[in-house]
């Protein structure tokens, strides 16, 4: 008789002479050589990635997606006796839904909505291998590549819409400030004096930037506004 440790985090088929007896573990386990035997299994999370693959999405742009696959075992007794490699199986079908998924669906869904494509993934990946005693918890896609030529498109495509942007932004500033600049009209011209005295200011502000000497003439407001009544007429 020969005592077998099976760790917390697995377990263990046992069979009599090839013919399944029980689930064992974890703990101390005892077993007869050349009469028992025990298939040991992680039941902690793994990790399958897919390696990068072509795809063509639904309006025919082709693109390589690489994804990631978590899974756990949840009935060992169905791992070993449904499946020959679990691991390899769980891969080969993730790389088929992720085809099929995204011929399903446009390339813009497919690069705006990563989450929705990975769950769809998921749930066709899961009600499979849910047969096979796995649990699919989540497949993420780690990198979706697009053609160069469809790179340089997109590039020129988001240049120009922040071009655009920049140029709506600015219009909307200068319909602004000469909305500014016309109340700012009309409130001088009800105020006595009020035009003359921005006019001084800004004379002044202007004057004394410049360093060359400059000679300014006023004239009293009493014949600016005779000018103004002269003018009139």
């Amino acid at each position: 008789m020969v005592f077998t440790i099976i760790n917390q985090y697995e377990k263990g088929v046992r069979f009599i002479w090839g013919k399944y007896e029980s689930v064992v573990g974890p703990g101390f386990v005892w077993n007869i050589p050349m009469f028992h035997s025990i298939r040991m299994l992680d039941m902690r999370v793994k990790t399958i990635p897919i390696q990068p693959q072509e795809a063509m999405t639904k309006d025919n742009v082709p693109v390589k997606i690489a994804a990631v696959v978590y899974y756990k075992i949840v009935d060992p007794l169905k791992v070993v006796m449904s499946v020959y490699d679990y691991n390899f199986a769980i891969a080969q079908y993730a790389q088929t839904a992720v085809r099929d998924v995204i011929g399903n669906n446009e390339l813009d869904f497919v690069l705006a909505d990563r989450d929705k494509i990975a769950l769809e993934i998921e749930k066709l990946v899961d009600e499979e291998t849910k047969e096979w005693g796995v649990d699919v918890s989540a497949i993420k896609l780690q990198d979706i590549e697009l053609p160069e030529d469809m790179k340089r498109s997109m590039a020129k495509q988001a240049e120009a819409e922040r071009e655009k942007r920049a140029t709506i932004i600015l219009s909307e500033a200068e319909f602004m400030s000469a909305n500014n600049y016309a109340d700012a009209a009309r409130k001088l011209s009800q105020i006595h004096g009020a035009l003359h005295l921005r006019t001084l200011q800004t004379l002044a502000t202007n004057v004394s930037a410049e360093d060359s000497p400059t000679h300014l003439w006023l004239l009293p407001t009493q014949i600016m506004r005779f000018f103004e009544r002269f003018g009139g007429k």
